[in-house]
């Protein structure tokens, strides 16, 4: 829509501006905060699920692994580097709570003479959102 208006012996165009004013912006600001206090506490909560669930996955990998290492060799393994090494894993993956591959925490067997590595756990102190430390899984 066009309106024109004359100012002395000249004609001016002016397109009329249609756009939101102040309080509808405000309104809408609002209702979008609003939905991101919902939104977001689901999706944090979803992040610590999926960690949880890439520990478990990695750690049952990381023992099966140290497992086939002991049924091959008859021994186990002097470090987690030498599972991967031997190609028992591709890489030592990356703790996902700690963030790092180098906070794994190995236990030794009962006997010595037989390795190093006989279990792994992480090397976080946090807890789960079970309530059970995630060193202890």
């Amino acid at each position: 829509m066009e309106c024109l208006i004359v100012i002395g012996n000249t004609k001016t165009s002016f397109k009329l501006g249609f756009g939101f004013t102040l309080i509808e912006l405000l309104v809408v600001m609002a209702v979008i905060a609003v939905l991101l206090t919902l939104a977001l506490p689901k999706y944090f909560g979803s992040i610590e699920k999926s960690k949880e669930a890439a520990l478990q996955q990695d750690l049952s990998v990381m023992r099966d692994s140290i497992d086939k290492y002991y049924g091959d060799t008859g021994k186990y393994p002097k470090s987690l580097e030498d599972l991967a090494i031997k190609h028992y894993l591709k890489v030592i993956p990356v703790d996902p709570i700690t963030e790092s591959a180098e906070t794994w925490v190995t236990f030794p067997p009962a006997e010595v003479s037989k390795g190093n590595v006989y279990d792994v756990k992480s090397g976080s102190n946090l807890k789960s959102s079970t309530g059970k430390p995630y060193s202890e899984w």
